[in-house]
């Protein structure tokens, strides 16, 4: 990452989590350092001109990911659960997503229903989809579906079907 752009290898964004409350997250920095140089918040998408060539390879392998399990040992988040989102985010998805609010009713996980059942999100249109598995997983909420989560997650890993 250091290599091919300058900056931080790890950076940390404002998403929120469980009850509204905001936290600060870790990634592995996958895009370039000015990527929202304009101060707006943009959702990724396939084939963002502002991911890095390693950014793009730790993306597709979720390595970036790894960073956030210091937020599940300081209990910010868990390994499973909805993905936290940022602020701006949040603010739009409520005014158009129904019941959004709903999946701050859980901790926020590293990995999640939506995330092994949805290809990766980059619309309001996605959001709402999404929102959907979110909802199955706070209705059912069970250490079984955590299980199934987690392996799910690793087949996903292993056939490098992320983003």
């Amino acid at each position: 990452v250091k290599l091919e752009s300058p900056g931080p290898v790890i950076y940390r964004q404002e998403r929120v989590g469980l009850g509204g409350r905001s936290f600060m997250c870790l990634k592995f920095r996958s895009m370039r350092i000015d990527a929202e140089k304009d101060g707006v918040a943009r959702w990724a998408t396939k084939n963002d001109s502002r991911v890095t060539r390693v950014g793009a390879f730790i993306r597709k392998m979720r390595i970036d990911e790894l960073p956030q399990l210091i937020s599940v040992l300081k209990g910010e988040m868990s390994l499973v659960g909805p993905r936290p989102e940022r602020p701006s985010f949040v603010a739009q998805l409520q005014q158009q997503i129904p019941f959004y609010d709903i999946r701050h009713s859980v901790k926020p996980g590293v990995t999640g229903w939506a995330q092994v059942r949805y290809s990766y999100g980059a619309s309001v249109e996605d959001a709402r989809r999404k929102h959907q598995f979110d909802l199955y997983y706070v209705k059912n909420n069970s250490l079984f579906l955590d299980v199934l989560i987690l392996l799910e997650t690793i087949g996903v890993v292993l056939q490098r079907e992320g983003q």
